[in-house]
């Protein structure tokens, strides 16, 4: 199970959370103009790469709020986290455990 960081409430169980899936997927702005093939294209194709991808996720069970995470696909380590209000923020090992062991005992 991943543990992942959320920007409000901290260090939580992946099961708490919903992916959103693949992060800044731009809607096309004239739709009326777009084929059939595009608007399917858009709607359901995604990259699904190798390695660092960025994605959507949701604190299901905790705030609600929507944040995105840049998470390597292979080792699915977490690299960093990004609301929407602020720019990617780097994990680092060390800060990740300071802040869980000061989380716990506290409700979500």
């Amino acid at each position: 199970m991943l543990l992942i960081e959320c920007p409000w409430c901290g260090p939580r169980a992946e099961t708490e959370f919903s992916c959103g899936g693949e992060a800044d997927i731009a809607r096309p702005l004239d739709t009326e103009k777009l084929t059939d093939k595009e608007w399917g294209d858009y709607l359901f194709m995604r990259k699904n790469p190798r390695g660092v991808h960025h994605e959507q996720w949701m604190h299901a069970q905790g705030c609600r709020r929507w944040f995105k995470a840049q998470r390597d696909t292979v080792s699915y380590e977490i690299q960093g986290y990004e609301t929407f209000e602020r720019p990617l923020l780097t994990l680092d090992v060390n800060e990740a455990n300071a802040q869980g062991k000061a989380n716990e005992g506290k409700a979500p």
